[in-house]
């Protein structure tokens, strides 16, 4: 929908429209929706906290920005809410201010994120300049025409993925989200789960075509997404903070998403996309719960035992564990597989991806032993709480427990909307839905046999992952 003419200036011309398209309509459905939940959730949370008013308005705000960059129907008008959500994650990454944590990790997000949209801004220039317009549709038809060269095609997809690496948090610019824990929990929440770091997911995803047409970039993509997915994971072992554990958690799921990207599966890529909403903000929200039953604790070292006082919290922390970690029938285990069974599938073209599915499945063992070690130490085992502490703990209000039963409830069922091809090609609802925009690039038919044995080898790796957790931690 063309609303008016916004840049002119000679032949030069944008204008400020959008598009409601299968594609983006995923996105402002996830976004609004799980914003949502964190929304009444932060009524909770937030309500004896000085910023109220200034929250909620930064939060919209936040909301807003990221309605518009994936209802855009230009690359402009992307990059102004692209910009946008970069300046909200700012405000509220930096919300308590009188913190000098708080500020200096503000800063670092802000910066960090200019880095990477150094290149998304080249990239979107060598577009106007090769096709003469940043309409999708106009540069769809470009590439489709044979308009632009291979080589045209790599420097530009290469230099847009840089720009999605900054708002995606992946290597070598992932510094800035650790350190975004210094926000208020809902806020993680919303970062970490339904918008910012998904922006470079969709944007990749709207420019599958040019992906497409470049394996260099494409093998880019995957390749740092598989780097990027087990590096994560190994940092989220070492960490003893509830939040920066879930925060490389993230960066790590954001990396599968790529792989996914990468392989040519961008449908499934935006189907782990859309689990990964709704498991991670549960988690992010019952690390909040448990934080407000603690009086602020975040040392996992410092808990132990909660499950008995947090009878609400401890159920649906452990089906959003349970979701991530890929156990079978809950919904990451659906989406996860999706993506390393396209990367095992490419391997018939070239033993690189055979290289990046193994990468995936060591991940995969890694993010369920990360996952059950946080589920072991925060409420199993001895407790370890402050006698100070052990004296105000109870569970949250409605308010806040809530959002975490509906949030888990989609953690469970998420996953049926794109179940395994090899129980049918009309059960991947999601796919489908997506077929419009998103066409998958190279399809590779597997045996039934070897789509079966991906299919155990997955859950085999999610098991093994929690039984070495419960080895070390119980």
């Amino acid at each position: 929908k063309n609303l008016f003419s916004w840049i002119q200036a000679g032949s030069f011309q944008v204008n400020l429209s959008l598009m409601f398209d299968p594609l983006s309509a995923v996105m402002a459905l996830v976004v609004s929706g799980v914003g949502f939940i964190i929304h009444v959730y932060s009524v909770g949370y937030m309500k004896d906290d000085e910023g109220y008013t200034r929250y909620f308005t930064y939060l919209n705000l936040f909301t807003f920005s990221m309605l518009i960059l994936v209802m855009a129907s230009n690359l402009v008008l992307m990059f102004v809410g692209w910009e946008g959500v970069g300046l909200c994650s700012y405000l509220l990454i930096g919300f308590w201010f009188e913190k000098h944590s708080a500020a200096n990790a503000g800063k670092k997000a802000f910066i960090v994120n200019r880095i990477g949209d150094t290149g998304f801004l080249l990239g979107i220039l060598f577009i106007f300049i090769h096709i003469g317009s940043g309409e999708f549709t106009a540069i769809n038809e470009a590439i489709s025409g044979g308009a632009i060269s291979v080589g045209l095609a790599t420097l530009i997809a290469i230099l847009l993925f840089v720009g999605a690496t900054g708002k995606s948090a992946q290597i070598p610019l992932y510094v800035w989200l650790p350190d975004a824990m210094e926000g208020p929990t809902p806020v993680s929440a919303l970062i970490h789960a339904a918008t910012m770091v998904t922006a470079g997911v969709y944007m990749v995803c709207r420019m599958n075509l040019l992906y497409t047409l470049s394996e260099t970039a494409a093998q880019v993509v995957a390749l740092v997404g598989a780097i990027t997915a087990v590096y994560a994971a190994t940092m989220a072992l070492t960490q003893n903070d509830i939040k920066r554990v879930l925060a490389y958690s993230t960066i790590s799921q954001i990396g599968y998403m790529f792989i996914g990207c990468g392989v040519g599966a961008y449908a499934a890529g935006m189907f782990h996309l859309v689990t990964h909403v709704f498991f991670k903000s549960l988690l992010f929200l019952a690390a909040g719960s448990v934080m407000h039953a603690l009086s602020g604790e975040i040392n996992m070292k410092k808990m132990g035992g909660l499950r008995k006082y947090l009878p609400l919290t401890y159920p649906t922390f452990l089906i959003g564990a349970i979701a991530i970690a890929g156990v079978p029938f809950f919904s990451g285990f659906f989406s996860k597989d999706a993506i390393l069974t396209k990367a095992f599938a490419q391997g018939q073209y070239s033993a690189f991806y055979y290289f990046i599915w193994g990468l995936g499945i060591m991940g995969a063992v890694l993010t369920a032993f990360y996952m059950f070690r946080l589920v072991f130490l925060t409420f199993h085992g001895e407790e370890r709480l402050d006698p100070e502490v052990k004296k105000h703990i109870h569970e949250s209000p409605k308010v806040m427990t809530i959002p975490l039963v509906i949030l888990a409830f989609f953690s469970v069922v998420a996953g049926y909307i794109g179940l395994p091809v090899v129980l049918g090609e009309k059960l991947n609802f999601f796919g489908k839905f997506l077929e419009p925009v998103i066409e998958e690039a190279h399809k590779v038919h597997l045996s039934m046999q070897t789509e079966w044995m991906l299919i155990a080898i997955a859950a085999v790796v999610a098991f093994l992952g929690i039984f070495i957790a419960y080895v070390f931690y119980i």
